[in-house]
C-alpha cells in the first residue's frame, strides 16, 4: 500500500469540498476500499474518512418511512428495534451481512457507493422503492444504480441518507457464497405503496428488478405464482461459483421463498 494522506472532516460540507480534490477517496467502512488498496487496485492520494461526521449517523422512523444515516452501521440497523418493528425484512438483510466484524465496520452509505453486485443493501433500495440523499439532490433508487461498480453518484457528491417507505410485506432471501457470505443470489420481494417490486442482487453485474416476477405477484401475491417463471439466462453472472443459468433457476425459487417468508 503507498503512502497517502488522511483527513477526518466534521462536517459533509467539508468533506464534499475535499473529495472534489484531486485523485481523493471517501472512506466510510473501509470494507472494500482499503482491501483493494492494499492489493494495489486503488491508490488515492487522499482519503477523508466520514466517521466523525456525527450527521451522518442514525435512524429515524416516520408514518410512512424509515430514513438511515449513510454512516449508520449494519450491525446498528440489525439491532435496531424501530427498523425491526417499520421493516423487518430491512434489519433481517442487515443482520445477514458478511461476519460480525464487516456488520460493525460496514456501512449502508459505503455499500451504495460502492455498488457491488453481489451486496445486499441495494437489492433492499430496489426492492423497497428506496430514495437516496446526497448533500446535493435526492436519487431514486431505480435510477442510482447504473453498471458494475457504477452509481449516478457524481464528483464531490456525498451520501447523507437513505429512506426506506414502509410496505405492508416484504422479505429478502439469498443463497450465500458460503466463504464471503455474499449473494450468489438474493431477491428481496415487497408488497406496498409503490406496488410489488422484486429486487435480485449476485444474478447480474449491477442489481435490478424482475418484472416478471413481478407481473405475477401482483396478480396473485403467493408464493407458488413464481413457480411458473422462467428468466433468461442472458447477461447473468457465471463463474466458479454458479453458471448464469443455475442463477436464472435460483431467482424464482428464492423469489417464493422471500414471499412465503414475507
Amino acid at each position: 500500500m503507498q503512502a497517502f494522506n488522511y483527513q477526518t472532516p466534521g462536517s459533509v460540507a467539508d468533506a464534499a469540498k475535499a473529495a472534489a480534490g484531486a485523485d481523493a477517496k471517501l472512506l466510510a467502512g473501509g470494507q472494500s476500499l482499503l482491501a483493494s488498496m492494499k492489493l494495489g487496485l486503488s491508490s488515492p492520494e487522499t482519503l477523508i474518512d466520514l466517521g466523525q461526521i456525527a450527521e451522518l449517523k442514525g435512524i429515524k422512523v416516520d408514518k410512512d418511512k424509515v430514513t438511515i444515516g449513510a454512516m449508520t452501521t449494519h450491525a446498528a440497523v440489525a439491532a435496531s428495534a424501530d427498523v425491526k418493528k417499520a421493516i423487518p425484512a430491512l434489519a433481517a438483510l442487515a443482520g445477514e451481512i458478511g461476519d460480525r466484524q464487516v456488520r460493525n465496520r460496514g456501512t449502508l452509505g459505503g455499500s451504495l457507493a460502492n455498488n457491488d453486485p453481489a451486496a445486499d443493501y441495494p437489492a433492499a433500495v430496489l426492492g423497497l422503492g428506496g430514495t437516496i440523499h446526497t448533500n446535493q439532490r435526492t436519487i431514486a433508487g431505480d435510477t442510482f444504480f447504473k453498471g458494475l461498480y457504477e452509481t449516478a453518484l457524481g464528483e464531490g457528491e456525498v451520501i447523507t441518507a437513505v429512506s426506506f417507505p414502509i410496505p405492508q410485506k416484504a422479505a429478502y432471501q439469498k443463497f450465500k457464497q458460503p466463504a464471503s457470505r455474499f449473494a450468489l443470489v438474493g431477491v428481496f420481494v415487497s408488497k406496498g405503496p409503490q406496488g410489488v417490486r422484486v429486487a435480485v442482487t449476485g444474478a447480474g453485474p449491477v442489481v435490478f428488478r424482475a418484472k416478471p416476477l413481478e407481473d405475477k405477484l401482483t396478480a396473485s401475491w403467493d408464493a407458488k405464482a413464481c413457480d411458473s417463471v422462467k428468466l433468461p439466462p442472458n447477461g447473468l453472472n457465471s463463474d466458479l461459483h454458479g453458471s448464469a443459468d443455475y442463477r436464472a433457476a435460483l431467482i424464482p425459487v428464492l423469489a417464493g421463498r422471500a414471499v412465503a417468508a414475507a
